[in-house]
């Protein structure tokens, strides 16, 4: 299975390198060290901010050993984690966390697991959720392909949300893009039946392939015009919201004049 690309708000975190090499981490070497894990991909990075503030530094400290976890071999159990049974929803990359919180405190009847791999990022959030209080938002820091696979068991989400994952926009960097057939497969093996996949994206070229591989997933449905569905046939009665908050990424897509397609997918009963 290609590996994935975690960075949903892809202007506003550290961006991967592509390597230097051609050859990536595979088999047992993805699992060697944190550095493999949270990064299977990609061998550098270049950061475009520094370390945590104090202020971030602090809250992580006090917040993060309750909300947060680093991707692990052990299945997850999120009614324990939570604290309560409630229907779980995944945001495969996260980024700083402004949709996150917003969806959350929008919809506190459900659990939310935002996966990112940059700690500055999480830190953003992390402290959000300590100042805000947000009690229903959970953390994991690795890959999401790694965390479906090992961590996720299957038809146990009620819902997956990926946010302008990044395009990686060059030919040659296409195999590294989160959403290709297999990745889609597995998300929707995740997803209970009736769950919702839920993907936008500012990219014409992204948006045209993630099109495809969705059409081609026998698990999935389209529940909205641009997957073949009526949106509002669903929107009373889709387990999660379709409404996603604009955020500062978003809102200087809209000013450069990008269109954004969504992508709303439901599991075939």
């Amino acid at each position: 299975m290609d590996a994935v690309n975690d960075v949903a708000n892809h202007t506003s975190e550290p961006v991967p390198e592509p390597p230097s090499t051609p050859s990536e981490p595979v088999g047992d070497e993805r699992r060697r060290g944190s550095g493999s894990r949270l990064y299977p991909r990609v061998t550098s990075f270049r950061s475009r901010r520094g370390a945590l503030t104090a202020t971030q530094q602090q809250s992580w400290q006090r917040t993060w050993p309750r909300i947060g976890r680093d991707v692990a071999d052990e299945p997850l159990n999120a009614t324990a984690w939570f604290g309560r049974e409630a229907p779980l929803v995944i945001e495969i990359g996260c980024g700083t966390g402004t949709a996150t919180a917003a969806m959350a405190q929008a919809e506190p009847h459900l659990n939310l697991i935002g996966i990112e791999v940059y700690k500055p990022g999480l830190a953003q959030l992390v402290h959000r959720v300590e100042r805000e209080n947000i009690e229903n938002i959970r953390l994991l820091r690795g890959d999401a392909v790694d965390v479906l696979e090992n961590m996720i068991a299957e038809q146990s989400l009620t819902g997956v949300r990926v946010f302008f994952p990044d395009p990686w926009p060059k030919a040659r960097h296409h195999k590294r893009r989160l959403l290709q057939p297999a990745t889609l497969t597995l998300i929707a093996s995740r997803l209970r039946p009736g769950g919702v996949l839920h993907v936008a994206t500012d990219h014409a070229d992204y948006a045209e392939h993630i099109a495809a591989v969705g059409a081609a997933e026998p698990q999935l449905i389209g529940l909205n015009e641009t997957t073949g569905g009526v949106s509002a046939d669903h929107r009373e009665t889709a387990p999660i919201g379709f409404e996603r908050p604009i955020t500062k990424f978003e809102s200087k897509a809209h000013r450069a004049g990008s269109a954004i397609t969504e992508f709303i997918w439901g599991k075939i009963e």
